[in-house]
């Protein structure tokens, strides 16, 4: 049975809201701040949810991938990213993208990523990309939405499933971002997330 989307609790993201774009705007507007160490930083904001998806699994696997063009893409293996049917039938996926993550944003304890920054959530890695398109399989649907600095373009675009479940975020940070320190993934994540399995392959060349 569909329901008012009103009604769903909110745990990591704010179901009534779809795009913050005050929000947004503060990320773009302070780089230094939300991405310490440029590139490094955003792969590791993805990956921790990766992290918090096997960790409550017992267990799963992600690959970073770090493209010629500059942009990076995290697989996982987990059961794709929250999505539902609001009371007319529409698919609505969790707002991980454009809204503040409540757990962390805000909030001087939040816990810390393996580089020691605080985390803050996917939406700064939306918000600090040129471009990022976000992929999703679920056992109920598969769909591809794509954003240009934190703003959705499209509504969901549902997509073949192809029997497996899982999330992938492909993203090209901002010029001054990639300009910053080389990208290091493995050995820190594996430290800090031992329900995780990562994987990093370097297609630069």
């Amino acid at each position: 049975m569909n329901v008012s989307r009103a009604s769903w609790r909110n745990t990591t993201h704010d179901w009534a809201g779809g795009v913050d774009e005050e929000h947004l705007a503060d990320i773009r507007r302070r780089p230094g701040e939300f991405a310490p160490g440029g590139v490094a930083h955003l792969v590791l904001e993805v990956v921790a949810y990766a992290a918090d998806e096997a960790e409550s699994r017992g267990g799963g696997r992600c690959a970073v991938v770090l493209h010629p063009d500059g942009s990076v893409e995290v697989t996982d293996d987990g059961r794709g990213t929250d999505t539902r049917l609001d009371e007319h039938g529409r698919p609505v996926k969790k707002p991980i993208m454009a809204t503040r993550d409540l757990r962390f944003f805000d909030h001087p304890g939040a816990r810390t990523l393996p580089d020691g920054h605080p985390r803050r959530g996917m939406s700064v890695v939306a918000a600090l990309s040129e471009w990022l398109v976000h992929t999703n399989r679920r056992l109920n649907g598969s769909w591809t939405r794509r954003y240009e600095h934190g703003l959705p373009l499209s509504d969901l675009e549902p997509i073949a499933g192809d029997g497996t479940t899982g999330t992938g975020v492909r993203f090209l940070p901002r010029a001054d971002l990639r300009a910053a320190a080389p990208v290091t993934v493995a050995d820190p994540a594996s430290r800090a997330w031992p329900h995780l399995s990562v994987e990093v392959h370097d297609r630069r060349g």
